[in-house]
C-alpha cells in the first residue's frame, strides 16, 4: 500500500480534526477507516467529524452506507480502494484516517479468503448464549479461544462459523496468512507509510469521558430512540446496548454514561495495543505538542510522502 498515507490511532484522540487541517494545507482528500462512521445516521453515537471539519476537504466513506447494511473488512477494502483510485485520478494525495484496525489491515496487508455466512448456522449461533459460544470456541480451537475477545459476541460467532464450515482451525489459517505475508517481503506488508497518533493515558481517558458527556448533552438518547432496525454489524456500535438498557428502564442515565465511558476506554486500550504492533507507522505523542505543532509535524511527513510519490 504505497499510494496512501495513514493517520491512525485510538478513538477520541483528535485524528479527524488534525487530518482535515493537514489535508486542507496540502490539497489532499480523506478516506475514513471507521467501522461505524461509514453508516448514515447516529452521528452523535459514532462521533462523526463535525460539519465544520467535514467542509474543509472532501471526505469519503462517512455516512455512505445504510444502517441496515452488513459491513466487513473486504467490503471496506473494495470501497476504500475505489475512493483512493478516484482521488488519484484527480491528481491529489489520499489520506486514510481512522481507528478500525481490521479495516486498515485489509488495505496494508490484504485479507485471506473466508467462507461465506451459512444462514442456518448463523441463526443457530445467534440463538446461543455468550457463555455457550465461549465454551464452543474453546472446544473447537483452544488457541483462538486464548486470543479472541471473549466479550465480543460477533467475533465469537464468526470464529465458530469459520471452524465449522471449513473444518479447519482459525488459528492455523491466521498463522498461514502471517507466513504468506512474511514470504512476500517488505515490499508489501511493510510498505504502508503513516503516523500512529496517541496521547498519554490520563489525557486520552479524560477526552473520552468529556466526549461521552457531550454526546448526551447533544441528544444521543433521542438519536438512538429514533434509529430503528439496523444490521448485525451496525448493532455493535459502542453505547448502543447501554442506551437500550436506559430506554428500557434497566439503567439510570448516570449508570449509562459511566458504562459507555468505560466501554470506550476499554476499546481505546485495545486500539492502542493493536497499533503499537504495527511497526510501519511512525508514533507521535500528541500530548507533547500543541495542536498547531502536530498539524505542522504531520504535514511535513505528508509533504515528503507526496514528493516520494511523485518520484515513483
Amino acid at each position: 500500500m504505497k499510494d496512501v498515507f495513514f493517520i491512525v490511532g485510538p478513538t477520541a484522540i483528535g485524528k479527524s480534526e488534525i487530518a482535515a487541517d493537514v489535508a486542507q494545507e496540502l490539497d489532499a482528500e480523506i478516506v475514513s477507516a471507521d467501522a461505524f462512521q461509514i453508516y448514515r445516521g447516529l452521528n452523535l453515537l459514532t462521533a462523526k467529524p463535525s460539519a465544520q471539519t467535514l467542509v474543509k476537504v472532501p471526505h469519503h466513506l462517512i455516512g455512505t452506507m445504510s444502517i441496515l447494511a452488513e459491513m466487513n473488512a473486504e467490503k471496506f477494502r473494495q470501497l476504500s480502494r475505489r475512493a483512493i483510485d478516484e482521488i488519484h485520478l484527480r491528481g491529489k494525495l489520499a489520506i486514510m484516517v481512522g481507528g478500525s484496525g481490521l479495516y486498515i489491515k485489509a488495505l496494508t496487508h490484504g485479507l485471506t479468503p473466508l467462507p461465506a455466512i451459512d444462514p442456518k448456522l448463523r441463526a443457530q449461533l445467534n440463538e446461543t448464549s455468550l457463555d455457550q459460544l465461549r465454551v464452543k470456541i474453546a472446544e473447537l480451537d483452544p488457541e483462538t479461544a486464548r486470543k479472541i475477545d471473549m466479550k465480543n459476541r460477533r467475533r465469537l460467532v464468526r470464529a465458530i462459523e469459520i471452524c465449522v464450515i471449513t473444518g479447519k482451525l482459525l488459528s492455523v489459517r491466521r498463522a498461514n496468512v502471517v507466513t504468506a505475508v512474511a514470504d512476500r517481503g517488505a515490499g508489501s506488508a511493510t510498505a504502508a507509510a503513516g503516523i500512529f497518533v496517541f496521547r498519554d493515558r490520563e489525557e486520552l481517558y479524560e477526552r473520552i469521558n468529556r466526549r461521552v458527556d457531550a454526546m448526551f448533552k447533544k441528544g444521543v438518547i433521542e438519536e438512538v430512540r429514533a434509529a430503528g432496525a439496523m444490521s448485525t454489524t451496525a448493532s455493535q456500535m459502542i453505547g448502543l446496548r447501554e442506551i437500550g438498557e436506559l430506554l428500557g428502564g434497566r439503567m439510570s442515565i448516570l449508570q449509562c454514561v459511566a458504562a459507555i465511558q468505560q466501554s470506550t476506554r476499554r476499546y481505546a486500550k485495545r486500539q492502542l495495543t493493536w497499533f503499537r504492533r504495527q511497526t510501519n507507522f511512525e508514533p507521535l505523542n500528541l500530548s507533547l505538542l500543541t495542536y498547531n505543532e502536530a498539524v505542522k509535524w504531520i504535514s511535513q511527513r505528508l509533504k515528503a510522502f507526496g514528493v516520494a510519490q511523485g518520484n515513483d
